[in-house]
């Protein structure tokens, strides 16, 4: 009687789990159902290309643990509640995120144990490309344009000590972006 209880126990568990991954969010980036943009929500819209094609997944020395998660929707989050608190009441910020290499990498000659171990050194800085188009309240564009960011300096900044943010790296280098773009004096000069 016992080991029918716990049976019909444990099929319930995995009827329950087995309904609920259809609502789970993608297991890795490359997913084909995951989605490739940011539902239209407000003044700024973030979209991005497969990120099986971004540098991060191309030349990635472990493809499988450099494409889990769902970093690269989380990066667009991030770039849209930025830019979001910086755009001009009015101006609306189109941004496709063109290519994506994460800082550090993966250095396999270290053995098994190391292999999911992302290794941040100099010669790894995050770098991001976009496209993005600034408009204003009549659909005017005010600017244009493709950039490439990168932080070559990105492992000497102090300011972020305890923060342990798996893409903190990445996530400044948005920052530095829209407060870059997006800052006052250049605003209102266009």
């Amino acid at each position: 009687m016992k080991t029918l209880t716990v049976t019909g126990l444990a099929l319930a568990c995995l009827l329950a789990l087995g309904s609920g991954n259809a609502d789970a969010k993608p297991r890795n980036v490359t997913d084909p159902q995951a989605p490739r943009a940011l539902a239209v929500d407000g003044p700024v819209q973030v979209q991005w290309n497969d990120p099986a094609q971004f540098t991060e997944l191309r030349q990635s020395r472990n493809r499988w643990e450099a494409q889990r998660g769902d970093w690269v929707e989380t990066l667009a989050e991030h770039l849209r509640k930025q830019a979001d608190k910086q755009l001009p009441e009015g101006q609306k910020l189109e941004v496709t995120i063109t290519d994506i290499k994460r800082a550090g990498d993966y250095e396999p000659w270290h053995g098994p144990n190391f292999n999911d171990v992302r290794f941040m050194r100099d010669i790894y800085p995050p770098r991001i490309a976009l496209q993005f188009t600034l408009t204003d309240a009549n659909g005017q564009v005010i600017e244009q344009g493709e950039r490439k960011l990168s932080d070559t300096g990105y492992l000497f900044n102090n300011a972020m000590p305890n923060n342990t943010d798996p893409l903190r790296y990445e996530k400044r280098l948005l920052d530095d972006w829209v407060r870059r773009e997006l800052r006052p004096e250049r605003t209102a000069s266009r």
